[in-house]
């Protein structure tokens, strides 16, 4: 049987260096796998099915805002995903309790409070900041929007967003372009949008207002 695995996301090899040293000694019996972009997340998740938590970090490349978070939750619905960020705005840390995160911590925050909070989320519990905003509304309704789309939708959504076409989608996701032009059709349906556009502008509103960290 495989040993239990952290899957540590984050871009600043600084600030991964010094989690994965908080982990490694509060945390001993975990592996730690390591991951700098929203597309190396994908892959040691698909490499690594002995992973039991994610902590993630928010803006890292590829990322659009909440999109990795989404994608994970997608498509790994039993494996807990904690945010790990420095912005610490109450509106970003209700949003990615609504988008399915099962904690939050601050990257400010002490390793004595980053460790009870993973063993709370262990245990089956969420752990966030008691100062999290008002649920909002319509994240609830885009969030149940988005769950309607499989995984490769949800590529096929972000890379839309990028602005690619069904053509360099299909040679960005090794695709056929008329099963790209399938999805696109599902895709505008789930979300009810009008337009390409009007589904780019939807993955904008994933974004805050202010950089994630």
């Amino acid at each position: 049987m495989s040993d239990p695995t952290f899957l540590v996301a984050d871009d600043h090899p600084l600030f991964r260096a010094a989690l994965i040293q908080m982990l490694r000694e509060r945390f001993a019996l975990y592996k730690i796998v390591e991951a700098a972009s929203a597309q190396t997340v994908g892959a040691a998740m698909q490499d690594h099915p002995e992973i039991e938590l994610v902590l993630l970090d928010l803006a890292m490349p590829g990322a659009r805002g909440f999109s990795s978070l989404l994608h994970v939750r997608g498509e790994y619905p039993e494996v807990p995903v904690v945010v790990i960020s420095s912005n610490e705005h109450p509106r970003v840390i209700r949003r990615a309790q609504q988008f399915g995160a099962a904690g939050f911590i601050p990257k400010s925050a002490s390793a004595d409070d980053m460790a009870a909070a993973l063993l709370a989320v262990l245990d089956g519990d969420n752990w966030f900041p008691s100062m999290a905003a008002e649920r909002s509304e319509a994240d609830a309704a885009l969030a149940a929007k988005l769950a309607q789309l499989t995984p490769q939708q949800f590529r096929v959504l972000l890379c839309i967003a990028d602005g690619l076409l069904n053509k360099q989608i299909a040679h960005e996701l090794g695709l056929a372009e008329n099963t790209v032009k399938v999805h696109v059709t599902a895709i505008l349906k789930k979300l009810e949008c009008y337009s390409r556009t009007q589904a780019a502008v939807l993955v904008k509103s994933l974004e805050p207002e202010s950089d994630l960290g």
